[in-house]
Protein backbone atom coordinates (compact mmCIF):
# COMPACT_ATOMS: atom_id res chain seq x y z
CA UNK A 1 0.00 0.00 0.00
CA UNK A 2 2.89 2.35 0.73
CA UNK A 3 4.05 1.94 -2.86
CA UNK A 4 0.68 3.21 -4.13
CA UNK A 5 -0.04 6.32 -1.99
CA UNK A 6 3.10 7.65 -0.30
CA UNK A 7 3.73 11.13 1.09
CA UNK A 8 0.22 12.55 0.68
CA UNK A 9 -2.41 13.16 3.32
CA UNK A 10 -6.16 13.41 2.98
CA UNK A 11 -5.91 17.13 3.74
CA UNK A 12 -3.40 17.69 0.93
CA UNK A 13 -5.49 15.60 -1.46
CA UNK A 14 -8.62 17.58 -0.64
CA UNK A 15 -6.81 20.90 -1.05
CA UNK A 16 -5.37 19.87 -4.44
CA UNK A 17 -8.77 18.70 -5.65
CA UNK A 18 -10.58 21.81 -4.44
CA UNK A 19 -8.04 24.17 -6.02
CA UNK A 20 -8.23 22.30 -9.31
CA UNK A 21 -12.00 22.25 -9.44
CA UNK A 22 -12.19 25.92 -8.48
CA UNK A 23 -9.93 26.92 -11.37
CA UNK A 24 -11.78 24.61 -13.73
CA UNK A 25 -15.20 25.95 -12.88
CA UNK A 26 -13.96 29.52 -13.25
CA UNK A 27 -13.05 28.57 -16.82
CA UNK A 28 -16.44 26.90 -17.24
CA UNK A 29 -18.21 30.04 -15.99
CA UNK A 30 -16.27 32.14 -18.52
CA UNK A 31 -17.17 29.72 -21.31
CA UNK A 32 -20.89 29.81 -20.46
CA UNK A 33 -20.87 33.63 -20.31
CA UNK A 34 -19.20 33.81 -23.74
CA UNK A 35 -21.89 31.54 -25.21
CA UNK A 36 -24.62 33.62 -23.58
CA UNK A 37 -23.07 36.75 -25.04
CA UNK A 38 -23.06 35.19 -28.50
CA UNK A 39 -26.72 34.18 -28.22
CA UNK A 40 -27.64 37.70 -27.14
CA UNK A 41 -25.68 39.18 -30.05
CA UNK A 42 -27.52 36.97 -32.56
CA UNK A 43 -31.01 37.64 -31.19
CA UNK A 44 -30.70 41.34 -30.33
CA UNK A 45 -32.53 44.15 -32.10
CA UNK A 46 -29.75 44.99 -34.57
CA UNK A 47 -31.45 48.20 -35.66
CA UNK A 48 -31.27 49.50 -32.11
CA UNK A 49 -28.08 47.99 -30.63
CA UNK A 50 -24.95 48.58 -32.70
CA UNK A 51 -22.02 46.28 -31.91
CA UNK A 52 -18.93 48.41 -31.31
CA UNK A 53 -16.25 46.04 -30.02
CA UNK A 54 -15.40 43.55 -27.27
CA UNK A 55 -14.19 44.65 -23.84
CA UNK A 56 -12.70 42.87 -20.87
CA UNK A 57 -14.84 41.50 -18.07
CA UNK A 58 -13.01 40.49 -14.91
CA UNK A 59 -14.72 39.70 -11.63
CA UNK A 60 -14.21 37.69 -8.46
CA UNK A 61 -16.55 34.74 -8.02
CA UNK A 62 -16.88 31.83 -5.60
CA UNK A 63 -14.65 29.92 -8.04
CA UNK A 64 -11.96 32.59 -8.22
CA UNK A 65 -11.25 35.23 -10.81
CA UNK A 66 -13.34 34.89 -14.02
CA UNK A 67 -12.01 36.64 -17.13
CA UNK A 68 -13.42 36.99 -20.66
CA UNK A 69 -14.25 39.52 -23.36
CA UNK A 70 -17.87 40.55 -23.88
CA UNK A 71 -19.70 42.56 -26.52
CA UNK A 72 -20.05 46.31 -26.15
CA UNK A 73 -22.98 48.06 -27.86
CA UNK A 74 -24.29 51.50 -28.59
CA UNK A 75 -28.01 51.98 -28.00
CA UNK A 76 -29.08 54.10 -30.98
CA UNK A 77 -32.30 55.16 -29.24
CA UNK A 78 -30.75 56.50 -26.04
CA UNK A 79 -27.18 57.14 -27.18
CA UNK A 80 -25.89 55.03 -24.23
CA UNK A 81 -23.15 52.41 -24.41
CA UNK A 82 -24.19 49.13 -22.80
CA UNK A 83 -23.17 45.54 -22.17
CA UNK A 84 -26.26 43.51 -23.03
CA UNK A 85 -24.81 40.49 -21.23
CA UNK A 86 -24.73 42.42 -17.97
CA UNK A 87 -28.24 43.70 -18.56
CA UNK A 88 -29.69 40.26 -19.26
CA UNK A 89 -28.01 38.78 -16.18
CA UNK A 90 -28.89 41.73 -13.87
CA UNK A 91 -25.20 42.11 -13.16
CA UNK A 92 -22.76 45.03 -13.24
CA UNK A 93 -19.45 43.63 -14.42
CA UNK A 94 -17.67 46.91 -13.72
CA UNK A 95 -18.03 46.32 -9.96
CA UNK A 96 -15.48 43.51 -10.03
CA UNK A 97 -17.35 40.83 -8.10
CA UNK A 98 -20.23 38.44 -8.53
CA UNK A 99 -23.54 39.01 -6.70
CA UNK A 100 -22.98 35.82 -4.66
CA UNK A 101 -19.60 37.03 -3.37
CA UNK A 102 -21.08 40.44 -2.59
CA UNK A 103 -24.01 38.97 -0.66
CA UNK A 104 -21.72 36.65 1.32
CA UNK A 105 -19.37 39.51 2.18
CA UNK A 106 -22.14 41.83 3.40
CA UNK A 107 -23.91 39.16 5.44
CA UNK A 108 -20.66 37.93 7.04
CA UNK A 109 -19.65 41.48 7.92
CA UNK A 110 -22.94 42.11 9.72
CA UNK A 111 -23.47 38.75 11.42
CA UNK A 112 -19.77 38.25 12.22
CA UNK A 113 -17.25 40.18 14.27
CA UNK A 114 -15.87 42.81 11.87
CA UNK A 115 -15.30 43.76 8.24
CA UNK A 116 -11.75 42.44 8.46
CA UNK A 117 -12.91 39.13 9.92
CA UNK A 118 -15.47 38.79 7.13
CA UNK A 119 -12.70 39.27 4.57
CA UNK A 120 -10.56 36.59 6.26
CA UNK A 121 -13.53 34.21 6.54
CA UNK A 122 -14.22 34.46 2.80
CA UNK A 123 -10.55 33.82 2.05
CA UNK A 124 -10.55 30.69 4.21
CA UNK A 125 -13.83 29.48 2.77
CA UNK A 126 -13.05 30.03 -0.91
CA UNK A 127 -9.30 29.48 -0.81
CA UNK A 128 -8.12 32.84 -2.16
CA UNK A 129 -8.26 36.54 -1.10
CA UNK A 130 -11.64 37.56 -2.48
CA UNK A 131 -12.33 41.06 -1.17
CA UNK A 132 -10.66 43.47 1.25
CA UNK A 133 -12.33 44.65 4.45
CA UNK A 134 -12.51 48.20 3.07
CA UNK A 135 -14.21 46.97 -0.11
CA UNK A 136 -16.78 45.15 2.04
CA UNK A 137 -17.44 48.36 3.97
CA UNK A 138 -17.96 50.27 0.72
CA UNK A 139 -20.38 47.60 -0.50
CA UNK A 140 -22.41 47.94 2.69
CA UNK A 141 -22.42 51.75 2.51
CA UNK A 142 -24.01 51.50 -0.94
CA UNK A 143 -27.00 49.45 0.18
CA UNK A 144 -30.58 50.59 0.54
CA UNK A 145 -33.24 48.91 2.68
CA UNK A 146 -36.69 48.63 1.11
CA UNK A 147 -39.56 48.84 3.66
CA UNK A 148 -42.41 46.35 3.62
CA UNK A 149 -46.05 47.23 3.34
CA UNK A 150 -47.87 47.39 6.71
CA UNK A 151 -48.90 43.93 7.87
CA UNK A 152 -52.03 43.05 9.83
CA UNK A 153 -51.92 42.37 13.57
CA UNK A 154 -53.16 38.98 14.69
CA UNK A 155 -54.26 40.27 18.11
CA UNK A 156 -54.94 43.52 19.95
CA UNK A 157 -51.74 43.39 22.02
CA UNK A 158 -48.21 44.21 20.82
CA UNK A 159 -45.14 43.47 22.94
CA UNK A 160 -42.26 45.96 23.01
CA UNK A 161 -38.79 45.50 24.51
CA UNK A 162 -36.74 48.72 24.79
CA UNK A 163 -33.14 49.46 25.74
CA UNK A 164 -30.22 51.71 24.88
CA UNK A 165 -26.70 50.97 23.66
CA UNK A 166 -23.80 53.43 23.85
CA UNK A 167 -21.41 53.56 20.88
CA UNK A 168 -18.12 55.41 20.39
CA UNK A 169 -17.48 58.02 17.70
CA UNK A 170 -14.51 58.02 15.30
CA UNK A 171 -14.69 61.79 14.93
CA UNK A 172 -12.33 63.87 17.08
CA UNK A 173 -13.84 65.89 19.92
CA UNK A 174 -17.22 64.28 19.29
CA UNK A 175 -18.93 62.22 21.94
CA UNK A 176 -20.38 58.84 21.21
CA UNK A 177 -24.13 58.41 21.24
CA UNK A 178 -26.74 56.16 22.72
CA UNK A 179 -28.56 54.01 20.18
CA UNK A 180 -32.16 53.60 21.32
CA UNK A 181 -33.56 50.27 20.15
CA UNK A 182 -37.00 48.70 20.38
CA UNK A 183 -37.90 45.17 19.38
CA UNK A 184 -41.56 44.46 18.70
CA UNK A 185 -43.31 41.11 18.48
CA UNK A 186 -46.83 39.69 18.48
CA UNK A 187 -46.44 36.99 21.10
CA UNK A 188 -44.78 33.63 21.59
CA UNK A 189 -44.77 30.41 19.60
CA UNK A 190 -43.72 27.17 21.30
CA UNK A 191 -41.95 24.53 19.19
CA UNK A 192 -41.03 21.63 21.45
CA UNK A 193 -38.53 22.96 23.96
CA UNK A 194 -37.92 26.15 21.99
CA UNK A 195 -39.97 29.33 22.25
CA UNK A 196 -39.85 31.83 19.39
CA UNK A 197 -41.10 35.39 19.21
CA UNK A 198 -43.81 35.83 16.59
CA UNK A 199 -43.03 38.24 13.72
CA UNK A 200 -40.32 40.14 15.54
CA UNK A 201 -39.32 43.53 14.12
CA UNK A 202 -36.79 46.17 15.23
CA UNK A 203 -36.94 49.95 15.47
CA UNK A 204 -33.86 52.21 15.69
CA UNK A 205 -34.47 55.80 16.81
CA UNK A 206 -32.72 58.29 14.51
CA UNK A 207 -34.60 61.58 14.28
CA UNK A 208 -34.73 64.45 16.78
CA UNK A 209 -38.30 63.90 17.88
CA UNK A 210 -39.13 62.23 21.21
CA UNK A 211 -38.57 58.47 21.05
CA UNK A 212 -42.17 57.37 21.57
CA UNK A 213 -43.55 59.82 19.02
CA UNK A 214 -41.25 58.43 16.32
CA UNK A 215 -41.88 54.88 17.51
CA UNK A 216 -45.64 55.28 17.08
CA UNK A 217 -45.07 56.35 13.46
CA UNK A 218 -42.95 53.21 13.02
CA UNK A 219 -45.84 51.08 14.31
CA UNK A 220 -48.22 52.67 11.82
CA UNK A 221 -45.76 52.19 8.95
CA UNK A 222 -44.95 48.60 9.92
CA UNK A 223 -48.29 47.23 11.05
CA UNK A 224 -51.94 48.03 10.57
CA UNK A 225 -51.69 49.63 14.00
CA UNK A 226 -54.59 51.62 15.40
CA UNK A 227 -53.76 53.66 18.55
CA UNK A 228 -57.42 53.57 19.60
CA UNK A 229 -57.64 49.78 19.34
CA UNK A 230 -54.27 48.16 20.02
CA UNK A 231 -52.58 47.94 23.41
CA UNK A 232 -48.81 47.98 23.99
CA UNK A 233 -46.96 46.07 26.71
CA UNK A 234 -43.64 47.90 27.06
CA UNK A 235 -40.70 46.36 28.91
CA UNK A 236 -37.57 48.39 29.75
CA UNK A 237 -35.33 49.71 32.48
CA UNK A 238 -35.91 52.90 34.44
CA UNK A 239 -34.33 55.36 32.00
CA UNK A 240 -36.44 58.53 31.73
CA UNK A 241 -36.81 58.27 27.95
CA UNK A 242 -38.24 54.77 28.43
CA UNK A 243 -40.62 55.50 31.30
CA UNK A 244 -41.93 58.47 29.29
CA UNK A 245 -44.11 55.90 27.48
CA UNK A 246 -46.57 56.11 30.40
CA UNK A 247 -47.35 59.75 29.68
CA UNK A 248 -47.28 59.40 25.91
CA UNK A 249 -49.54 56.32 25.51
CA UNK A 250 -51.34 56.61 28.88
CA UNK A 251 -54.11 53.95 29.13
CA UNK A 252 -53.13 52.43 25.73
CA UNK A 253 -49.92 50.95 27.15
CA UNK A 254 -48.77 48.95 30.16
CA UNK A 255 -45.23 49.66 31.31
CA UNK A 256 -43.26 46.76 32.80
CA UNK A 257 -39.96 47.39 34.56
CA UNK A 258 -37.37 44.99 33.19
CA UNK A 259 -37.06 42.25 35.80
CA UNK A 260 -33.63 41.19 34.55
CA UNK A 261 -32.18 44.57 35.51
CA UNK A 262 -33.94 44.57 38.89
CA UNK A 263 -32.83 41.01 39.69
CA UNK A 264 -29.26 41.86 38.70
CA UNK A 265 -29.25 44.96 40.91
CA UNK A 266 -30.68 42.98 43.84
CA UNK A 267 -27.94 40.39 43.41
CA UNK A 268 -25.21 43.04 43.35
CA UNK A 269 -26.51 44.66 46.54
CA UNK A 270 -27.61 41.63 48.58
CA UNK A 271 -25.47 38.73 47.30
CA UNK A 272 -24.10 37.86 50.77
CA UNK A 273 -26.96 39.37 52.77
CA UNK A 274 -29.16 37.24 55.02
CA UNK A 275 -32.34 38.54 53.34
CA UNK A 276 -31.18 37.84 49.79
CA UNK A 277 -33.31 34.70 49.28
CA UNK A 278 -36.42 36.29 50.74
CA UNK A 279 -36.05 39.38 48.54
CA UNK A 280 -35.52 37.31 45.40
CA UNK A 281 -38.50 35.09 46.18
CA UNK A 282 -40.87 38.02 46.59
CA UNK A 283 -39.64 39.55 43.31
CA UNK A 284 -40.10 36.26 41.46
CA UNK A 285 -43.64 35.82 42.88
CA UNK A 286 -44.71 39.36 41.86
CA UNK A 287 -45.25 40.21 45.55
CA UNK A 288 -44.69 43.92 44.96
CA UNK A 289 -45.73 45.12 48.40
CA UNK A 290 -43.63 42.46 50.17
CA UNK A 291 -40.67 43.17 47.90
CA UNK A 292 -40.72 46.92 48.60
CA UNK A 293 -41.08 46.26 52.36
CA UNK A 294 -38.01 44.01 52.25
CA UNK A 295 -35.98 46.65 50.43
CA UNK A 296 -36.95 49.42 52.83
CA UNK A 297 -36.34 47.31 55.91
CA UNK A 298 -32.88 46.40 54.61
CA UNK A 299 -31.73 50.02 54.62
CA UNK A 300 -28.90 50.45 57.15
CA UNK A 301 -28.21 46.71 57.40
CA UNK A 302 -25.61 46.54 54.63
CA UNK A 303 -22.00 46.91 55.71
CA UNK A 304 -20.99 48.72 52.54
CA UNK A 305 -21.50 52.43 51.89
CA UNK A 306 -21.67 52.16 48.11
CA UNK A 307 -24.20 49.32 48.26
CA UNK A 308 -26.31 51.34 50.72
CA UNK A 309 -26.36 54.19 48.20
CA UNK A 310 -27.36 51.84 45.38
CA UNK A 311 -30.15 50.41 47.55
CA UNK A 312 -31.55 53.88 48.22
CA UNK A 313 -31.38 54.69 44.51
CA UNK A 314 -33.22 51.46 43.68
CA UNK A 315 -35.95 52.20 46.23
CA UNK A 316 -36.38 55.76 44.92
CA UNK A 317 -36.59 54.50 41.35
CA UNK A 318 -39.15 51.77 42.01
CA UNK A 319 -41.22 54.03 44.27
CA UNK A 320 -42.04 56.17 41.22
CA UNK A 321 -43.85 53.28 39.49
CA UNK A 322 -44.30 50.27 41.83
CA UNK A 323 -47.12 49.04 39.57
CA UNK A 324 -44.47 48.31 36.91
CA UNK A 325 -43.34 45.34 39.03
CA UNK A 326 -46.78 43.69 38.81
CA UNK A 327 -47.58 40.82 36.47
CA UNK A 328 -48.78 42.62 33.33
CA UNK A 329 -51.01 39.68 32.46
CA UNK A 330 -53.20 40.34 35.50
CA UNK A 331 -53.56 43.97 34.42
CA UNK A 332 -54.62 42.94 30.93
CA UNK A 333 -57.19 40.54 32.38
CA UNK A 334 -58.66 43.43 34.35
CA UNK A 335 -59.07 45.24 31.04
CA UNK A 336 -60.98 42.24 29.67
CA UNK A 337 -58.16 40.98 27.42
CA UNK A 338 -57.39 37.34 26.74
CA UNK A 339 -53.84 36.55 27.94
CA UNK A 340 -53.67 32.87 26.97
CA UNK A 341 -50.17 32.03 25.76
CA UNK A 342 -48.65 35.26 27.07
CA UNK A 343 -45.31 34.86 28.83
CA UNK A 344 -43.16 37.07 31.10
CA UNK A 345 -41.38 39.90 29.31
CA UNK A 346 -37.60 40.12 29.22
CA UNK A 347 -35.95 39.62 25.82
CA UNK A 348 -34.54 43.18 25.75
CA UNK A 349 -31.21 42.14 27.24
CA UNK A 350 -30.80 39.34 24.69
CA UNK A 351 -31.58 41.73 21.84
CA UNK A 352 -29.07 44.29 23.11
CA UNK A 353 -26.34 41.68 23.54
CA UNK A 354 -26.64 40.79 19.85
CA UNK A 355 -26.24 44.43 18.82
CA UNK A 356 -23.52 45.08 21.41
CA UNK A 357 -21.44 42.16 20.21
CA UNK A 358 -21.04 43.80 16.81
CA UNK A 359 -21.23 47.52 17.65
CA UNK A 360 -19.15 47.73 20.83
CA UNK A 361 -16.07 45.81 22.02
CA UNK A 362 -13.79 48.81 21.56
CA UNK A 363 -15.07 49.77 18.09
CA UNK A 364 -15.74 53.36 17.08
CA UNK A 365 -17.94 54.53 14.21
CA UNK A 366 -18.55 57.38 11.82
CA UNK A 367 -22.12 58.66 11.86
CA UNK A 368 -22.86 57.49 8.31
CA UNK A 369 -21.12 54.16 8.79
CA UNK A 370 -23.01 53.41 12.01
CA UNK A 371 -26.41 54.38 10.59
CA UNK A 372 -25.95 52.31 7.45
CA UNK A 373 -24.57 49.32 9.32
CA UNK A 374 -27.49 49.25 11.75
CA UNK A 375 -29.95 49.60 8.85
CA UNK A 376 -28.51 46.50 7.16
CA UNK A 377 -28.24 44.59 10.44
CA UNK A 378 -31.91 45.23 11.20
CA UNK A 379 -32.91 44.41 7.62
CA UNK A 380 -31.17 41.04 7.85
CA UNK A 381 -32.87 40.27 11.16
CA UNK A 382 -36.29 41.39 9.94
CA UNK A 383 -35.89 39.83 6.46
CA UNK A 384 -36.38 43.09 4.61
CA UNK A 385 -35.32 43.56 0.99
CA UNK A 386 -31.85 45.08 0.63
CA UNK A 387 -30.82 46.72 -2.63
CA UNK A 388 -27.09 46.48 -3.39
CA UNK A 389 -24.75 47.51 -6.18
CA UNK A 390 -25.49 44.14 -7.78
CA UNK A 391 -29.25 44.11 -7.37
CA UNK A 392 -30.95 42.47 -4.39
CA UNK A 393 -29.12 40.79 -1.54
CA UNK A 394 -30.00 37.15 -1.01
CA UNK A 395 -29.66 36.10 2.60
CA UNK A 396 -28.60 32.57 3.49
CA UNK A 397 -32.19 31.84 4.54
CA UNK A 398 -33.42 33.15 1.18
CA UNK A 399 -30.99 30.81 -0.58
CA UNK A 400 -32.36 27.87 1.41
CA UNK A 401 -35.93 28.79 0.44
CA UNK A 402 -34.85 29.00 -3.20
CA UNK A 403 -33.24 25.55 -3.01
CA UNK A 404 -36.50 24.16 -1.63
CA UNK A 405 -38.43 25.76 -4.49
CA UNK A 406 -36.05 24.24 -7.03
CA UNK A 407 -37.52 20.84 -6.27
CA UNK A 408 -40.84 22.12 -7.65
CA UNK A 409 -39.48 24.44 -10.37
CA UNK A 410 -36.32 23.06 -11.96
CA UNK A 411 -33.92 25.15 -14.10
CA UNK A 412 -34.44 25.13 -17.88
CA UNK A 413 -33.56 21.75 -19.40
CA UNK A 414 -31.27 23.36 -21.98
CA UNK A 415 -29.17 25.04 -19.28
CA UNK A 416 -28.77 21.83 -17.24
CA UNK A 417 -27.78 19.76 -20.29
CA UNK A 418 -25.35 22.45 -21.47
CA UNK A 419 -23.71 22.60 -18.08
CA UNK A 420 -23.34 18.81 -17.91
CA UNK A 421 -21.84 18.71 -21.40
CA UNK A 422 -19.45 21.61 -20.78
CA UNK A 423 -18.14 20.58 -17.37
CA UNK A 424 -16.10 17.51 -18.43
CA UNK A 425 -14.45 19.43 -21.26
CA UNK A 426 -13.65 22.39 -19.04
CA UNK A 427 -11.92 20.32 -16.36
CA UNK A 428 -10.15 17.91 -18.70
CA UNK A 429 -6.35 17.80 -18.18
CA UNK A 430 -6.51 20.47 -15.47
CA UNK A 431 -4.91 18.39 -12.71
CA UNK A 432 -1.23 18.84 -13.34
CA UNK A 433 -0.20 15.68 -11.50
CA UNK A 434 -2.14 13.56 -13.99
CA UNK A 435 0.09 14.75 -16.83
CA UNK A 436 3.24 13.30 -15.23
CA UNK A 437 4.75 9.86 -15.72
CA UNK A 438 2.34 7.05 -14.96
CA UNK A 439 4.78 5.28 -12.69
CA UNK A 440 4.84 7.98 -10.03
CA UNK A 441 2.87 6.92 -6.92
CA UNK A 442 0.98 10.22 -6.47
CA UNK A 443 -0.19 9.95 -10.07
CA UNK A 444 -1.66 6.58 -9.35
CA UNK A 445 -3.58 7.99 -6.43
CA UNK A 446 -4.95 10.99 -8.35
CA UNK A 447 -5.85 8.96 -11.44
CA UNK A 448 -8.88 7.78 -9.49
CA UNK A 449 -10.27 11.30 -9.61
CA UNK A 450 -10.81 11.10 -13.37
CA UNK A 451 -14.18 9.49 -12.93
CA UNK A 452 -15.59 12.38 -10.86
Amino acid sequence: MKDIIPNITMKELEQITFQTLRESFAQLMAQILIEYDELIAESRDKNRFQLKDKRNLRFESVYGCVELKRNYYKDRETGEYVYLLDRYLAFDGNKGMSPVVQDMAIELSVTGVSYRQASHALEKLLGYPVISHEAIRQQLLNTEVVPKDPEPLEQDVLFVEVDGLYTKSQEKNKKGKEIKIASVHQGWEVNGKRTNLVKKRHYIHKDNRPFWESFEDFLMDTYEYDPTKHHLVINGDGAKWITACREYFQHNATFVIDRFHIAREVQRIFRNHSRYRSIRKKLANYDVEGFMVELNSAVGTIDNEKKEERLEELINQLSQYPEALDDYREKLKEKGMNTEGFRPMGSAEGTMSVFAKRLKNGRSWSTRGLDKFIDVMVALKDHLEIKTLQGKLKQSQDHQEERNKEKEAKPPKYFVEKLKDSAPEAIRNNIGYLQHAIGKPVIGALKGLKGF
